[in-house]
């Protein structure tokens, strides 16, 4: 008799990635000759930069094809390192024993949760916020505790609302800034009251950064430069997002030496090293610093342009309400009430692929079901157009 798959208590609960079935809906329409605007990414749409890629080419014919250390190559780290210490305010150097190397931001984050986390912990989690968060958490058998933000304030919460959701189970938070899905990013003021008080109660702080540098009005504040002490703070970040590295999947946690030499370990035990070419190519994202300065900042002001066209292209429909985008580059709107829905996110998404050929990211992929994500990283006349077809469906 053929056994019958029963999936086990780790994945029970286990949802599929929501930003990744928009991406595939898209891409099937699309190969049936369906016309589909897609902004449901959450992936540049530039190349990595030509000297990022000639660092990987000639890494190859080098030999960078075999296993590094699990923790990742010492050039690299060295690297980070002392990117890290290039931020203002901190009084006490990160040192390489302190950086772990993996296959993606998304590797650190989870190696994180698993590693300071177990069953019967709660961990705060700023709502919206970027889908994965919420599975890892569960994936770590510890319960993850939504706090919605503020409409009012870009959906962010304030350290009283953390604490206000906290009890004596509370182990940790997960901080995003800029954000995934708001764009939101948070003020010095903002970042430090919410430091302050999860060093007081004794949390565990992730700070997911990698959007960090695609920020448009003064800039996006590191952890780093805020955080009261390290003692309690992990930091994440990696070279996808803001050197167009998305495939190459190299990310990078910053942690206290113990919580790193347990992220090690466990890392050895599932993925090992992160590959080894895209290693170096990372390295040179680091130390090849004006020629990765003059290509952020291009892809960064194209964002901007594209985020200023868009919000201009809404200007003429007052009622659809969203987030201003500060970071990142994402739209996110407001459609509470949409024909009456009971998940109105998911009846607009619906609605607006079929009847306008827009595929988006509905609101309940991050925990707040009254809104829809839509991405604008891509061209800038698509996506005007995207979102004038999202106004047009929403104000129909």
């Amino acid at each position: 008799m053929p056994l019958s798959f029963q999936p086990s208590p780790n994945i029970a609960r286990l949802k599929e990635s929501a930003t990744l079935a928009v991406a595939a809906k898209a891409r099937a329409l699309k190969a049936q000759g369906i016309p589909v605007i897609d902004l449901g990414a959450g992936e540049p749409d530039f190349d990595t930069p030509a000297f990022i890629r000639r660092a990987a080419a000639a890494a190859v014919e080098a030999g960078a094809t075999r296993y590094t250390n699990t923790e990742g190559i010492l050039p690299l780290r060295e690297a980070i390192a002392a990117d890290a210490n290039r931020i203002e305010g901190q009084s006490v150097p990160v040192t390489p024993a302190e950086v772990v190397v993996s296959n993606g931001s998304k590797q650190s984050l989870y190696n994180a949760c698993v590693c300071c986390f177990g069953p019967g912990d709660e961990v705060l989690i700023p709502t919206p916020a970027w889908t994965s968060y919420f599975e890892m958490v569960d994936l770590a058998r510890a319960v993850a505790v939504p706090v919605v933000g503020d409409p009012a304030n870009s959906l962010k919460v304030t350290a009283a609302m953390l604490a206000a959701a906290a009890t004596p189970r509370t182990r940790g938070l997960m901080l995003n800034s800029p954000s995934n899905p708001t764009g939101a990013v948070y003020s010095r003021e903002e970042l430090a009251s919410i430091l302050t008080l999860a060093a007081d109660r004794g949390w565990w702080v992730i700070a997911d950064e990698i959007y960090r540098r695609i920020a448009y009005e003064g800039g996006a504040l590191s952890a780093l430069e805020i955080a009261p002490t390290r003692d309690n703070l992990i930091v994440i970040n990696g070279v996808a997002k803001a050197y167009a590295m998305t495939g190459w999947r190299i990310g990078w946690s910053i942690a206290p030496p113990a919580v790193s030499k347990a992220m090690t370990a466990f890392q050895g035990h599932t993925t090992s090293n992160a590959a080894a070419v895209s290693q170096h190519a990372a390295l040179a994202a680091l130390v090849e610093r004006e020629q990765a300065d003059a290509a952020v900042s291009h892809m960064v002001q194209s964002f901007r342009q594209r985020r200023d066209a868009v919000l201009a292209a809404l200007a003429p429909f007052p009622s659809v309400r969203h987030v201003h985008p500060q970071g990142a580059f994402y739209l996110y709107v407001n459609v509470e009430g949409f024909r009456g829905a009971h998940d109105p996110g998911a009846a607009f998404a619906a609605a607006v692929l079929d009847e306008h050929q827009v595929a988006i990211v509905p609101g309940n992929a991050f925990g707040t079901p009254g809104w829809i994500r839509a991405s604008y990283a891509t061209t800038e006349s698509i996506a005007v157009e995207g979102l004038t077809r999202v106004a047009r469906c929403l104000t129909a």
